[in-house]
């Protein structure tokens, strides 16, 4: 099964859609790091390495973290798909 040729006006919103689903993950990184690291690691460091308890903070702010952000993205996707309905229905 071979995927449909796009035009050049698709192949570059495609582009533009990719990267900035890059960039929003990325920024979503770095947040979630500097979250993660202010809450769970004191400012100064005792030892090398994480604690147990440093660890199991940071795994859970992690899940946390990435588990409202799906949250809220399905929330978005169903606001757009709502907006997308009633500009249909408007004929807009």
């Amino acid at each position: 099964m071979s995927m449909p040729q796009l035009d050049a006006a698709q192949q570059a919103k495609l582009q533009l859609m990719q990267e900035m689903e890059i960039e929003m993950m990325s920024d979503l990184y770095s947040r979630m790091t500097q979250a993660c690291h202010k809450k769970c690691i004191p400012p100064k460091y005792a030892e090398s390495e994480l604690g147990k308890g440093e660890s199991v903070c940071i795994d859970r702010c992690v899940a946390k973290y990435l588990e409202v952000h799906e949250r809220i993205g399905k929330k978005l996707t169903a606001m757009s798909a709502q907006d997308e309905d009633l500009k249909k229905k408007m004929g807009v």
